[in-house]
């Protein structure tokens, strides 16, 4: 049913048009548990995560390292604070078992707890295609990006990210879908449907995530192509870059993270929206909790795969060396057998121009200048 078509009926909020608390729940499914595990482990990692990055962010020299830095100190924010509105308004319900309809009888507080699960959700996938974007053409095209551009653009390329994904979280505010109190009672998120506008926004939230998904697949895969050459070619003795290294992994282990969280619960949304069958609550329920992993796995990402700590792991390894790629002498081989085809194509092509330029050059030197008249 297509709740954001239909009239209200008996003065009845929207939010609460198709179902109306209280629900007949199984404990054993929507323990309060979940939720206070997924907040005592997300909480406080997040909060580390943030002094680690702001500890980094002080101390570092590199310009490009300092916008990665604000990206990652913007998606810390956001898994922290995508924890803290929806699990604390969870865990309360399960606290107290509050009545909606009595406390929220327009509707106000579910459309904002709606709005809170679609905009943190959104957040962390757009921020790392948009983190992706950045570090490619910082990789394949470092003289595109001005190196005197200030670190305040790289904070309002954070903000921005912040509004669009707020925009489409107030789409059904709009009228383009509608949100809804959601089984067991604790929570509120936009309906499911394959009908009209809730179908439309349904895909909306699906495809955007997706394309996020697809977006940092594919640009990372491009810059660890390049990065890859780069270590291992002829000159990656001359060329010191530990640290962008360090980026594109932690950047690979997000987008890691973020497709298998969020994929399952995109594609049973696109799935069930598009085939026109119910929608089964305890398969929404588990891919989103798939999901909520997302916030709590990512500040470990900060935490952990820094060479910070790989040096305290590992004291004894020569950390200062020209590249990581040296400290894998097997790995770094393979690689460069690969590689070293390519490499020799574009040097052999280079010098075969700077041939035909010399020889043009010596020509001219030789050919007799014409007697004067």
């Amino acid at each position: 049913m297509n709740a954001s078509d239909l009239p209200v009926a008996n003065n009845t909020p929207v939010c609460y048009s198709i179902k109306s608390p209280p629900f007949n729940f199984n404990p054993s499914v929507t323990s309060i548990y979940f939720s206070a595990i997924f907040m005592a482990l997300g909480l406080p990692s997040n909060l580390i995560a943030f002094i680690v990055l702001f500890k980094s962010f002080q101390r570092t020299c590199s310009r490009s390292r300092s916008f990665f830095l604000i990206f990652l100190g913007g998606l810390v924010v956001t898994d922290f604070m995508g924890l803290l509105v929806t699990g604390s308004i969870v865990v309360s319900f399960y606290v107290t078992h509050f009545n909606w309809r009595q406390i929220d009888p327009n509707c106000h507080f579910c459309n904002f707890m709606g709005m809170s699960m679609v905009f943190y959700g959104l957040c962390p996938l757009l921020l790392s295609a948009t983190m992706a974007v950045e570090r490619f053409i910082g990789i394949n095209h470092p003289f595109a990006r001005s190196t005197s551009m200030p670190k305040s653009r790289t904070v309002s390329m954070v903000l921005m990210v912040w509004l669009i994904a707020g925009c489409i979280a107030l789409l059904p505010l709009t009228g383009l879908g509608s949100y809804h109190i959601q089984m067991p009672g604790s929570w509120c998120f936009f309906n499911i449907s394959s009908e009209g506008k809730d179908m439309a926004f349904s895909l909306i939230f699906s495809l955007v995530g997706l394309v996020c998904i697809a977006v940092s697949f594919l640009l990372n895969t491009v810059s660890v192509v390049t990065l890859i050459k780069v270590c291992c070619g002829q000159d990656r003795t001359q060329r010191r870059r530990d640290h962008e290294v360090e980026m594109m992994v932690q950047l690979i282990l997000i987008m890691i993270i973020a497709s298998v969280c969020w994929c399952p619960l995109l594609v049973f949304i696109a799935k069930t929206v598009l085939s026109g069958g119910p929608l089964r609550i305890k398969y929404l329920l588990l891919w989103l909790r798939f999901a909520t992993w997302n916030q709590i796995l990512d500040p470990w990402v900060y935490i952990l795969f820094r060479r910070a700590v790989f040096k305290r792991v590992y004291p004894r390894l020569d950390w200062s060396r020209g590249s990581v790629m040296s400290l894998y002498p097997s790995f770094g081989e393979t690689v460069r057998r690969f590689t070293r085809a390519s490499l020799k194509s574009s040097l052999g092509s280079d010098e075969t121009e700077e041939t035909e330029k010399s020889n043009v050059t010596a020509k001219s030197a030789l050919k007799p200048e014409p007697p004067p008249p």
